[in-house]
């Protein structure tokens, strides 16, 4: 049934706005309530999915997971007032997944036709948004156990991809046009026209926030937020996004964003006529499978999948900047696809990084989400993370520091929902690969450092290229040398991954580089650098005459 801006309940915030807080504490996160968001309007689902507070579910996880599925089989409980609910989300069936898809391909044709300049200014004021509420872009992840420093690492990455020099460079590569004698030719992308949008259950809302991308390109887009974690996604589409494209005139239908089953959307998704492209963000396995069927149904998939990124350490390396890089894999415990995974470390300097490492990583520590020198997060399945350990030191490879759970202040425990930082030394280039922590993701706070046999320099700089290009997957590698000949080698011959960074940040977003995106297991078959404006588009070539003689242009004079 219609809302009109209402939940139809006897007590209900308005979607998009907050209740007060149930218990009354200035501090306490503010109960949100988001219907389904379909064709410019506020639906009822099949019912509610709960958000508690990350903090709370340190505090008493199992009071927290008791409160969400009481209140999932009875929303009119007493405790949906419980000052560890911080908000719900409407749940989609089949028929409002359809609607959602069917709005979306009624709005498309009149959204693209805007002109490209005017759909470029959403970027713009998504971008002004994002620095207005960063407050509340904040509290919304850390509410999602997102540590909050992590947190303001997503903003940051977000106001570069949104930034004017990005903006620009999108726009360029959108149209370009050139003088050729009589002709106006016209390089130009157009927009595939629906797309939906899968984002992770790890890092929905700055995921999402890519859907802008989508948007700006001139497609319609059907956001699915994660039945798991789908408040901050609802927040940002319903809160953000959608009054930007009714404050440009887009068509309703232009935005719809539901919660929903994975499976029951992605198969509905796969079958509807109505559907271009879908994005999906995922584990590599399950996105190639999803891959091959959505070629099978005509779609375009863009992947973003696992990632198994790459650190190259050269003897000449600025080594305390190399260390503050290597602990970038223990950002929110790994649980990040473009932290780095492995460091090839030169065997002249391999104690010294190891030494430097093992001092930053003494800083790391575990806590509540909103504390501000936090940037571990817990670790809800852990028996794998123990498996690879024992797999590497029974290889022999050695535990530098770490390799234990523990407690949020710290201290090791058996039944801890934290995990150590942990560096592995492993050594020996030839075997590294064997080692499943180093040949695929592990997605914990875990790293192996390789260090090579010694050899002369020419031999092991050929050797490093050789296993950074042979690397499976592919999403971001790094080098950390201050010779130009190697940075030079480096540049001109790493062909595998989205993206390259030389004594940088490996993590971190700038103006003009994709943001995400890669190759392998990565992208898929169709993996490259993802621009999301440029992936959800395609191109077209126009020529525009004036008394052009048809059989002189093909067959001259």
């Amino acid at each position: 049934m219609l809302l009109d801006g209402t939940t139809g309940e006897s007590t209900p915030p308005r979607p998009g706005r907050c209740a007060a807080a149930p218990d009354g504490r200035p501090d306490a996160a503010p109960t949100r309530s988001y219907p389904l968001y379909i064709a410019g309007k506020d639906l009822d689902g099949d019912g509610w999915v709960y958000t508690v507070s990350g903090r709370a579910l340190l505090e008493d996880v199992f009071t927290s997971v008791s409160l969400k599925r009481s209140l999932e089989r009875d929303p009119d409980s007493p405790q949906a007032g419980h000052p560890y609910v911080v908000g719900r989300c409407a749940v989609a069936g089949d028929g409002m997944i359809d609607l959602a898809t069917e709005a979306a391909a009624a709005a498309a044709p009149g959204w693209a036709a805007l002109p490209l300049d005017h759909r470029m200014r959403l970027g713009t004021r998504f971008r002004q948004e994002l620095v207005r509420r960063s407050a509340e872009f904040l509290r919304m992840l850390t509410d999602e156990a997102h540590p909050a420093k992590l947190a303001r690492w997503e903003l940051s990455c977000l106001l570069q991809i949104y930034s004017e020099e990005s903006l620009g460079w999108y726009r360029r590569q959108m149209h370009t046009e050139f003088r050729h004698g009589d002709r106006r030719l016209i390089v130009r992308r157009q927009p595939d026209g629906v797309v939906a949008f899968n984002p992770p259950q790890n890092a929905p809302l700055p995921s999402a926030a890519l859907a802008v991308l989508c948007l700006m390109a001139g497609n319609a887009v059907v956001m699915r937020a994660p039945r798991s974690i789908a408040l901050s996604t609802m927040w940002l589409m319903r809160d953000v996004v959608a009054p930007l494209l009714d404050e440009l005139g887009a068509p309703p239908g232009t935005l719809n964003a539901v919660c929903s089953n994975p499976k029951q959307t992605m198969d509905r998704w796969v079958a509807s006529p109505l559907i271009d492209d879908i994005f999906y963000i995922g584990g590599s396995a399950e996105g190639l499978r999803f891959e091959q069927e959505c070629v099978a149904h005509g779609k375009k998939p863009i992947l973003e999948l696992a990632g198994n990124d790459g650190m190259v350490v050269w003897h000449d390396a600025d080594i305390p900047l190399a260390a503050e890089a290597v602990t970038e894999a223990f950002y929110g415990s790994g649980q990040i696809c473009m932290v780095p995974n492995y460091v090839l470390a030169h065997p002249a300097i391999a104690d010294e990084l190891l030494a430097a490492v093992k001092e930053r990583v003494a800083g790391i520590r575990p806590g509540y989400p909103e504390d501000e020198d936090v940037l571990l997060s817990p670790v809800r399945r852990s028996e794998r993370f123990f498996r690879l350990l024992r797999q590497a030191t029974d290889a022999g490879a050695q535990v530098v520091t770490g390799g234990r759970r523990t407690e949020i202040d710290g201290t090791p425990s058996q039944t801890g929902v934290f995990l150590e930082p942990t560096v592995v030394k492993v050594t020996g280039l030839a075997a590294a690969r064997t080692y499943d922590l180093v040949r695929e993701e592990t997605f914990f706070p875990l790293i192996p450092v390789i260090v090579p046999e010694e050899a002369p320099d020419e031999q092991l700089l050929d050797a490093f290229l050789d296993f950074v290009n042979s690397n499976e997957y592919g999403l971001r590698n790094s080098l950390w040398s201050r010779s130009d000949g190697v940075i030079d080698f480096f540049v001109d011959r790493v062909v595998n991954g989205g993206l390259l960074k030389v004594n940088d940040s490996h993590i971190g977003f700038l103006p003009y580089l994709p943001s995400h995106g890669g190759t392998g297991l990565t992208g898929g078959a169709f993996g490259e650098a993802n621009y999301p404006m440029l992936r959800t588009s395609h191109v077209q070539g126009v020529s525009i005459g004036r008394d052009i003689s048809p059989y002189r242009a093909v067959f001259g004079d």
